[in-house]
């Protein structure tokens, strides 16, 4: 019997994981976590939920403040969502490159949403966020390529979920890597488990961790640029890197050819396992983590 949850945040994690058998890899034993089914869409809800409750417990999140944040959209949406539930007002810097539909999403849940120029001194999404935190002294920013409490959301909700889902008997997890929270807090729970299992990690080609000469790219969702953050190599096996037209090809391919209607950091996960599938031992069992829907970028990377 399904059991009722308290409250929309209560719906977050414990996402489905699903068997896969892809076209252009069918020899392989893959599984996805399917993250784009929490409550707002996307992986980061797991984050959002866990640093504003743990700020909430330290004092620094009071009835009355303002929740700010930079994010490419998906933590964005996760803190208005949030915001929206709790009472608080979000106000939310983007890049340029953010999908409309996040845009879009973002203020529907009530959100102050400010688009940022991603090229000149103090115009970058985070940097303007952190400026107006500081202006606020009612506000609270939740500041998530260096809050350590980011990997911590992954370490106790979603590799718990993975180990458990699989039965212990992962391999290998494919991730994308932006914030990098996601990726060192799976990492450091399933090593704790089986220090074999190998962690295989996703960036934009042009990132600032990737390239040594780093560019801008149309990819929400990957991209290590924070190279002070939360990014340790410690707890990622290899990191491989894949170009816009990769992912945007691979997106929809996945949605027209495998009826997965994915975003473009999971289009950039599936296009790095087709690369190495070869690679593989017979006996691999592997996870992919898939972030979020491609109903977010229905415009950007379908054309609708």
């Amino acid at each position: 019997m399904q059991i009722k949850k308290p409250s929309i945040l209560a719906a977050i994690g414990n996402t489905p994981m699903v068997a896969l058998k892809l076209k252009h890899a069918p020899e392989l034993n893959c599984h996805a976590k399917l993250e784009y089914l929490n409550p707002g869409g996307s992986v980061k809800d797991r984050s959002a939920l866990y640093m504003i409750e743990a700020a909430e417990r330290e004092g620094a999140l009071k009835p009355g403040y303002t929740i700010i944040e930079g994010s490419s959209g998906n933590q964005g949406i996760a803190v208005a969502m949030i915001g929206a539930v709790k009472g608080y007002s979000v106000v939310v810097t983007v890049p340029e490159r953010t999908s409309r539909e996040k845009v879009a999403t973002l203020k529907a849940y009530g959100a102050e949403v400010i688009v940022c120029r991603e090229h000149g001194e103090g115009t970058g999404y985070t940097e303007v966020a952190r400026a107006l935190h500081l202006n606020n002294p009612k506000s609270f920013m939740l500041n998530q390529y260096y809050n350590p409490q980011n990997i911590e959301a992954h370490y106790h909700s979603t590799g718990p979920e993975i180990w458990e889902q699989t039965e212990g008997k992962l391999t290998h997890v494919i991730m994308a890597m932006g914030s990098c929270g996601t990726v060192v807090g799976v990492s450091r729970y399933l090593k704790a488990q089986n220090p074999n299992i190998h962690v295989i990690g996703v960036d934009a080609a042009t990132s600032a961790l990737s390239s040594e000469h780093p560019s801008p790219y149309l990819v929400e969702g990957i991209g290590v640029d924070a190279l002070d953050g939360l990014y340790n190599q410690k707890w990622v096996d290899e990191v491989h890197t894949v170009t816009d037209d990769e992912v945007f090809a691979e997106t929809r391919r996945l949605a027209r050819e495998e009826g997965l209607m994915v975003g473009l950091s999971s289009g950039a996960v599936v296009s790095v396992l087709e690369r190495l599938a070869h690679t593989f031992p017979k006996n691999a069992y592997i996870v992919m983590i898939l972030a979020d829907s491609g109903r977010a970028y229905l415009q950007k990377a379908f054309g609708a």
